[in-house]
């Protein structure tokens, strides 16, 4: 019998410590593909002069056929978002948000980067998101 797989555990990112561009200039974050990716719509975050930071959204609370996230991560998501803030971690050189539910939607797109943008402490209007459409099925 093999073990249960142990759901990946994200470290948490202080708002704080991520460059201050993202607080200072004009921000896109663009998709890599459609949202129909599932629970990781892999992206990166963009500004005229700055090296691009990968950033995905990741829905935490997927669970088939296994966990996306360990129980404390989605408890802490869902606290933070509860009180109008998103849930920034890291994966690697990679930024997380992670976002409730278990898939990502248009909605929780914006509303995650609105909220990344304030929590860089950037000006009203200055993050735009461009999202990619998904190409028919083959």
């Amino acid at each position: 019998m093999t073990p249960p797989h142990a759901p990946p555990s994200y470290d948490e990112a202080d708002p704080f410590d991520l460059p201050a561009w993202l607080g200072e200039c004009e921000v896109t974050w663009e998709s890599e593909r459609g949202l129909a990716t599932g629970h990781r719509v892999a992206g990166r975050l963009s500004a005229a002069g700055h090296e691009p930071i990968g950033c995905d959204l990741l829905a935490v609370d997927d669970a088939y056929p296994e966990p996306v996230a360990a129980d404390g991560l989605r408890v802490r998501t869902h606290q933070v978002w509860r009180h109008g803030e998103v849930l920034v971690a890291t994966e690697g050189p990679r930024l997380l948000l992670a976002v409730p539910g278990s898939r990502i939607d248009t909605e929780a797109a914006l509303q995650a980067i609105g909220r990344l943008a304030k929590a860089v402490g950037a000006r009203p209007g200055s993050y735009a998101v461009r999202l990619r459409l998904d190409g028919p099925r083959s």
